[in-house]
């Protein structure tokens, strides 16, 4: 188990590093939090209630003022982008709550998504039609009649409408079933299979570590463990302080 401090790969398509800071003048949430993610891996950052694991995310996304730290992405130092920017280089981000545009339909939800795209951006969303069936079947309703469950799919594949290198999800199944917590799982494995590196904030630690390349356990805004996701369910201690035994 790799205790504080951690070493990202230099070759990591994201790396947040060394991150230190909070939201405006306020008091810092982080504390040297580093988290990282390969090309085509999943990394999970899990933790107790107030750990600091959405804060960790939005630092990345260029949303926290950092005191301290650097953002890299694809080997390039973007820690001074505004969020807008950081999309424009290749970061997806999918926030956990108005993620979608409920008046609108699913095909105009993800058309929104393409707004950054100077090209033809048919065959991105066919590959997300393929991914979601189900959107495909309501391309045509407004997003706010879906399911829970649904209105994620459409959230991420707006997201992924822009062709992302990495595709960050804050609590994807957050209020949703266990069935769709599956479902939206396995995407998420589909979609890292396409070499789109995943980032993700999840609350339901076990499921998420089952799935993850790499495990991030933060306590109070600074890493605790981080290790493989099997290693993390295999470790006592971490079983014991954060996956309930």
């Amino acid at each position: 188990m790799s205790e504080h401090p951690v070493t990202p790969d230099p070759d990591a398509v994201l790396i947040g590093d060394g991150m230190t800071g909070g939201y405006g003048s306020g008091a810092d949430i982080l504390h040297d939090c580093t988290i990282a993610v390969d090309k085509g891996q999943i990394a999970v950052i899990v933790g107790p209630n107030g750990a600091g694991k959405s804060t960790a995310m939005k630092a990345v996304f260029g949303m926290l003022n950092l005191r301290k730290g650097q953002v890299r992405l694809n080997g390039e130092d973007i820690t001074a982008l505004t969020p807008q920017a950081r999309v424009a280089k290749g970061m997806g981000f999918v926030p956990q709550t108005n993620n979608i545009f409920p008046s609108m339909t699913v095909e105009e939800n993800l058309e929104m998504g393409a707004f950054i795209r100077e090209d033809d951006y048919r065959d991105t969303m066919d590959q997300i039609y393929d991914l979601f069936p189900i959107l495909k079947d309501k391309r045509r309703q407004a997003a706010g009649e879906l399911s829970g469950g649904q209105r994620q799919q459409v959230a991420v594949g707006r997201a992924l409408m822009t062709k992302p290198s990495v595709l960050m999800l804050d609590e994807p199944t957050a209020g949703v079933s266990p069935i769709v917590m599956d479902e939206l799982f396995d995407r998420i494995i589909e979609i890292a299979r396409t070499g789109i590196s995943i980032l993700m904030v999840e609350q339901n630690a076990r499921q998420a570590l089952e799935i993850a390349h790499k495990g991030y356990v933060l306590v109070q805004g600074a890493n605790r463990f981080t290790d493989t996701g099997q290693a993390l369910l295999a470790d006592p201690e971490v079983r014991r302080s954060f996956l309930g035994g």
